[in-house]
């Protein structure tokens, strides 16, 4: 049987109680929570995965 292995920082309580609020969240909460995660200034949108890195250079030379 393999260990699980956490990001520094992160135990096996850690995982659960993350995992726990998700589940807990109905369907309003977890749409209020992603909101608050944006700022109106920016969008979320999805990206291809081939174009990833060119989106990462042309944000990245805009805070140039």
């Amino acid at each position: 049987m393999s260990q699980n292995k956490f990001p520094e920082g992160w135990d096996e309580d850690r995982v659960q109680r993350v995992l726990a609020h998700y589940d807990g969240q109905n369907d309003e909460e977890a749409l209020a929570e992603d909101e608050a995660g944006v700022a109106p200034s920016e969008t979320v949108m999805n990206v291809p995965h081939d174009l990833v890195s060119k989106v990462r250079e042309l944000i990245a030379g805009r805070h140039e």
